[in-house]
Formats: C-alpha cells, structure tokens, sequence
C-alpha cells in the first residue's frame, strides 16, 4: 500500500511539473510565497501565486502587476488591479502573492528591473501569465500579447501560475539559458 501511495504521488509531482513547464494554472502548490500579500497564498485564499523563474542576475526588484481580462486595460499605465513590488531573492524560483478582487479572469506582467533603477532599460527582464513569445520589436513597439494566450481563471481558491523571464539577448528577447 505504501509503494502504490509512493509511486502516486511520484506521478502526481511529475504532472504538476509539466503542467507548469507550459505555464499552465494549477493549484497551490507547498510554495512558500513572498510578498507583503503572502499570508493570502498560505492560507489559500483568493490569489494567484507568480512563480517568476529564469532571473539573470540576482539583483534589482521583480515587479508584478495583475490586469483584468480586458483588452482595453491590459498593459495600459496606470490600469493594473493589484501591482507588487519585492526585491530579488539570492536564490531560487520567486514565488510571489497577489490578491485577486474576485474569482476570474486575470493576466500578469512582470518585470525583473535588474538594476533596481526603477526604469525600463535593456538590462530588464519581462515576462506574462502564459509564457507567450515575444520579440524585440513587440517591445519597442509596445505590441502587447493576446489575452487568449496570457488570461487565466482564479476561482475562490489560490492558483498558480509559472512565468519564464525574458531577457534581450544581441537583437532577441528570449529567456537565459
């Protein structure tokens, strides 16, 4: 009974872990979260838990602004619904708490402003919910990703989602190897 509850579990892990690896929402996981909202996660409230992964360098802050699933609001100044900001930790996968206002839809954004300036340079790292490519010229034209690819459902209880940093790379943005 004990290897049978072993090997289940071994499977379960595994299936979290791919999920993750294509920025899929799943549930909480025994993550400890950061963040001045990280009592939300813990108990798991109405949040989502941002496992930020593929930092550069381990300076600077990690930023992460949640939007509704709106294409009107989505990435526009000033029109996220909840914004965290926590510096970067020396180790690790960064897993940070945002309170969500209700079960939904919701996209986030997050900047790795290595540096800790408080600008958006070419040192900085971006990334969203849903991990969807994006080039260099998306950034410099502001071209924003499809809410189809980076929206994802909160509902009631804590959910995760995995996002993977980009970083501009000679004449690409795309994560570090």
């Amino acid at each position: 009974m004990l290897n049978f509850k072993l090997r289940t579990m071994k499977w379960s892990i595994t299936a979290l872990a791919g999920a993750m690896a294509f920025g899929v929402v799943v549930p909480a996981a025994a993550q400890s979260a950061i963040g001045p909202h990280a009592p939300i996660c813990d108990r798991n409230g109405n949040a989502v838990l941002v496992n930020v992964t593929g930092l550069r360098a381990r300076t600077g802050t990690i930023r992460v602004q949640l939007y509704a699933n709106n294409r009107t609001t989505f990435l526009e100044k000033g029109r996220y619904l909840q914004r965290v900001d926590v510096p970067v930790t020396r180790s690790g996968d960064m897993a940070i708490c945002v309170p969500v206002p209700r079960s939904g839809s919701y996209a986030v954004s997050v900047r790795h402003d290595q540096n800790g300036n408080g600008s958006s340079d070419r040192s900085d790292g971006v990334g969203f919910s849903g991990n969807p490519s994006v080039s260099l010229t998306d950034m410099i034209f502001k071209r924003k990703p499809s809410l189809a690819t980076v929206a994802f459902p909160v509902d009631g209880d804590t959910s995760t989602v995995r996002v993977v940093l980009n970083y501009v790379v000679g004449m690409s943005l795309r994560p570090v190897r």
